[in-house]
C-alpha cells in the first residue's frame, strides 16, 4: 500500500471532497483520483463513497486508521530524526460533552504545552464515540463502551454522577404529596440522543413524556433549568454552588444515575498518544467518581449533550 495512496485518502476523508484533498495535498484532482483507484485496486475494494461529502466504507474505515496511524508514526520518526517539518501533527480525540465542560479541562490545559501536537477534538456522546474509532476518524476516545474496539486498547475511567434538578419555583408549582407531579412537570433534553431524563420517568411508572423542551447547548441547558423551563439530570461535577445558594433544588434524593465511562485507544506505541492517554487518565482520576459504578442502561446524552 503506497504511502502517497493513503495520504489521498485521509485527506479525501478529511476534506470531503477530491478538490479539497487536491489543494491539501498540493496535486491536482485527477492525481487523488489516480491515488485513490490506485488503493482501491490493490485492495480490491471500494474503499471511499463518492458522495457530498466523501465518506469511507467499511473496508475505506479500516485503512483509513492504518493511513492514520501510519502518519502518526512517520511524523514522530521524523521527528526523532531531526528531518521532520514543524508542522504539529493532530492528535484526534472524541470526547463526550459533559466531560469536555468538567472534568476532561484539565487535559486540555495539559495539550496547551505540547508544541509538537494539535488537538482535533470530535464531541459526541459516550456510547456512540467508539464507532468513531471504528472508522478509524480519531485514536483515543472516552466511552461508555467497555468492549474494546479491534485494534484498541480500553481502560476504566470512572463514573459521572447526575442528579435530578430543578428550580425551587418549577418544583413548588408541581408539588404533590412528599413529591412532584412526574407526569405534568415539564422536562429538558438534548436532543434524541438524550435519555436519562426518560430513564428516571420510566422508573415513576410515566409512560407517556410530560411537555418537554429540547436545548442543545451545555451552558444553555443548565440556563434552562435554572430559569424554570423544565427538570433536567444534570452532572454532579458542573453544579458548582447551585444547590447550596438555592437556585436549584434536587429533586429526589435517592435518583442519582451513575454513567461508567472508559478511554479506549489505538495499540499503538506512540509518544503523542501515551502522553494524551496519561493525561486524560490523571484527570479522571482526579475528578471522576472510582469504580465501575451502576451504569445507566443503553446510549444516554451524558456526553453528547453538552456540544455547544
Amino acid at each position: 500500500m503506497n504511502l502517497e495512496h493513503l495520504k489521498a485518502l485521509v485527506a479525501v476523508i478529511d476534506e470531503g471532497t477530491f478538490e479539497a484533498a487536491a489543494d491539501l495535498l498540493g496535486i491536482t484532482p485527477s492525481a487523488v483520483s489516480q491515488r485513490i483507484k490506485a488503493l482501491e485496486a490493490s485492495t480490491g475494494q471500494v474503499l471511499v463513497r463518492r458522495r457530498l461529502p466523501c465518506t469511507a466504507t467499511d473496508a475505506g474505515a479500516l485503512l483509513l486508521r492504518m493511513a492514520r496511524q501510519v502518519q502518526v508514526l512517520e511524523a514522530e520518526t521524523s521527528a526523532a530524526l531531526g528531518s521532520g517539518s514543524s508542522a504539529r501533527a493532530h492528535l484526534p480525540v472524541a470526547v463526550n460533552a459533559d466531560s469536555l465542560a468538567t472534568w476532561f479541562v484539565p487535559v486540555l490545559h495539559q495539550a496547551a504545552g505540547w508544541e509538537d501536537s494539535a488537538l482535533d477534538l470530535h464531541v459526541e456522546d459516550q456510547g456512540y464515540s467508539s464507532q468513531l474509532l471504528r472508522d478509524g476518524e480519531v485514536m483515543g476516545a472516552v466511552t461508555s463502551d467497555p468492549v474494546p474496539v479491534s485494534g484498541c486498547r480500553v481502560e476504566l475511567l470512572g463514573s459521572m454522577r447526575y442528579v435530578p434538578v430543578a428550580s425551587p419555583r418549577l418544583r413548588r408549582r408541581f408539588a404533590t404529596m412528599g413529591s412532584v407531579d412526574w407526569a405534568a412537570m415539564p422536562v429538558l433534553k438534548f436532543n434524541t440522543k438524550d435519555n436519562l431524563q426518560q430513564q428516571l420517568l420510566t422508573g415513576k411508572s410515566v409512560r407517556q413524556l410530560p411537555p418537554t423542551h429540547t436545548v442543545p447547548s451545555s451552558q444553555g441547558f443548565l440556563a434552562a433549568v435554572k430559569a424554570g423551563l423544565g427538570w433536567g439530570m444534570i452532572p454532579e461535577l458542573q453544579l458548582t454552588d447551585e444547590l447550596e445558594s438555592g437556585a436549584l433544588v434536587r429533586l429526589e434524593n435517592g435518583a442519582p444515575q451513575d454513567v461508567a465511562l472508559y478511554w479506549q485507544a489505538w495499540t499503538l506505541d506512540s509518544e503523542r498518544l501515551n502522553r494524551i492517554t496519561a493525561a486524560v487518565r490523571v484527570a479522571a482520576e482526579d475528578r471522576l467518581r472510582p469504580g465501575a459504578a451502576r451504569e445507566a442502561s443503553g446510549p444516554s446524552r451524558a456526553g453528547y449533550r453538552r456540544q455547544k
